[in-house]
């Protein structure tokens, strides 16, 4: 396979030609580019001795007179040829052009015209991992199917102790086979997923809502889309960048998602319900603001449609799994859930633990299926996660298919 080796300016970049050396021997061709800050780290002549190709440093310094033009597209040639884009280390700020569409040097406008899988192993002072800048655009490359490889703990280049020293070259390089490995597994599937919470008006200026983020569907439908399905995704309202290559749909209320999931129900054949969806919506609701006062304000609620358990009765032959947030006795209400509803499958989690669930990166959960097997997952990262419960899906599938196979 061919990989593009991009290399920020770090203290960590001495460790990208370890990571160049362990790519060529598992057999990948490797083409790096590196920022004109990482030159001051290590020098490109390192590389190309290593790779036995010519490193890439400049959108124009590679040209001659007589190739202005091609080098100028060079960024779209290499960027066609290439499989996989790999930087590491990723600074701070190679992150925030990425996240924000900057292209002011080769690997930010590179990282603009590829179109293949992209992996980020970040390395920078823990201040700078830590802040809400780098937070935030990290979200965002994760919303466009990014695949962020998490700094290791210790001592830093600064003096510091902490979290942001890139990555082991390995770790980098197994990651690196598992995308390039990938699984089409969902060739031919059309997955329908729902996500995020909805929002019940009470007046023309509030509603009722939960925490939901949406990050587990939206991981849930990046990954099965990139596993080869055709995916439809029905989101409640959130504030992550819908993944690449899915069909979205946007709802606000639990009466909207019905109609979305009843509208495309008919074109798919596996249903994956993650959305929180309000449990409760005001019928009436006042054509004008509720106005405070000092007396106490009561509000009548009405149930929501219970999408999960309509469609366990219409869902024919197609697989329903659904998830089941908790606060205590998991896997009873979880099990309960999975027969009341009809389901194949149920995705469980306790919604009270700290730095897991509801608003975080990472979840923790348990795969239950009708015939009683339990698959514990996490804690990980959200977008492994999904990977867990897609490789459960698919042996159901397999499962539910063998069996209903003509002798």
């Amino acid at each position: 396979m061919r990989v593009v080796l991009g290399v920020g300016g770090g203290i960590a970049a001495y460790k990208s030609a370890e990571l160049a050396r362990s790519l060529q021997q598992r057999g990948h061709q490797v083409q790096v580019v590196m920022t004109r800050s990482a030159e001051e780290f290590v020098r490109p002549m390192t590389f190309a001795a290593l790779t036995g190709r010519k490193v890439i440093t400049d959108l124009f310094s590679q040209a001659t007179p007589d190739e202005t033009l091609s080098s100028a597209v060079e960024h779209i040639a290499v960027a066609k040829e290439n499989d996989l884009l790999v930087v590491a280390p990723a600074t701070a700020d190679i992150i925030a052009k990425f996240a924000h569409g900057l292209a002011d040097d080769f690997l930010s406008t590179l990282y603009l015209a590829f179109t293949g899988r992209v992996i980020i192993a970040p390395a920078m002072n823990t201040a700078m991992w830590e802040h809400a800048a780098t937070k935030a655009n990290l979200d965002i490359l994760r919303g466009r199917g990014c695949s962020i490889i998490d700094p290791g703990e210790g001592w830093l280049a600064c003096g510091m102790i902490g979290a942001g020293r890139l990555a082991d070259p390995e770790r980098i390089a197994e990651h690196v086979d598992t995308l390039l490995i990938a699984k089409t597994d969902f060739d031919g599937e059309v997955i329908l997923v729902t996500a995020g919470p909805t929002q019940e008006p009470i007046d023309p200026v509030r509603y009722i809502s939960n925490r939901s983020s949406g990050k587990m569907g939206y991981a849930i439908a990046a990954t099965a889309a990139q596993r080869g399905a055709r995916v439809i995704l029905i989101s409640g309202p959130v504030s992550i960048p819908a993944p690449p290559g899915i069909e979205l749909v946007n709802v606000r209320t639990a009466q909207e998602m019905r109609k979305a999931v009843i509208d495309h129900l008919a074109e798919s054949t596996i249903i994956i319900k993650s959305a929180a969806v309000a449990d409760y919506y005001v019928s009436q609701v006042p054509k004008q603001k509720l106005k405070k006062t000092a007396t106490r304000l009561s509000v009548e609620l009405d149930p929501t449609p219970d999408i999960l358990a309509e469609i366990g009765q219409r869902k024919e032959d197609r697989l329903l799994i659904g998830f089941a947030a908790e606060t205590q006795n998991l896997l009873e209400e979880a099990r309960r859930k999975m027969i009341s509803k009809q389901c194949d499958m149920v995705v469980a989690n306790l919604v009270s633990q700290d730095g897991l669930g509801f608003e975080s990166e990472r979840n923790e959960v348990d795969i239950i299926t009708r015939s009683g097997q339990v698959v514990h997952a996490g804690p990980a990262e959200k977008k492994e996660i999904a990977e867990r419960i897609l490789d459960q899906v698919a042996m159901l599938r397999l499962s539910v298919r063998t069996m209903d196979a003509p002798a």
